[in-house]
């Protein structure tokens, strides 16, 4: 898929969601389509990364700990260690 398969699909989506919109005010366009495109990204190079997050984040061009971050914030990867309980016995 080339770069401008892709600009084209962004930008055909976009309309579309300015479509939709019907006359309404649209919000934090940005932050929305980094966030909705986020995910796959993460997910599609992970995959084929089969699963090294050390070879993904050089992939993606990010460190490993921000790469790490972001599959924890997309749930795409076990959150933080939990606190331990306190149960008492």
């Amino acid at each position: 898929m080339s770069k401008q398969l892709i600009e084209a699909c962004v930008r055909e989506s976009l309309e579309e969601y300015f479509r939709d919109l019907d006359g309404a005010q649209p919000h934090s366009v940005h932050e929305m389509i980094l966030t909705i495109v986020e995910k796959p990204l993460l997910e599609v190079v992970m995959q084929h990364a089969a699963g090294n997050q050390s070879k993904a984040a050089e992939w993606l061009g990010i460190n490993r700990n921000t790469l790490r971050r972001k599959l924890v914030e997309h749930k795409l990867l076990g959150g933080a260690p939990s606190a331990p309980s306190s149960s008492s016995t």
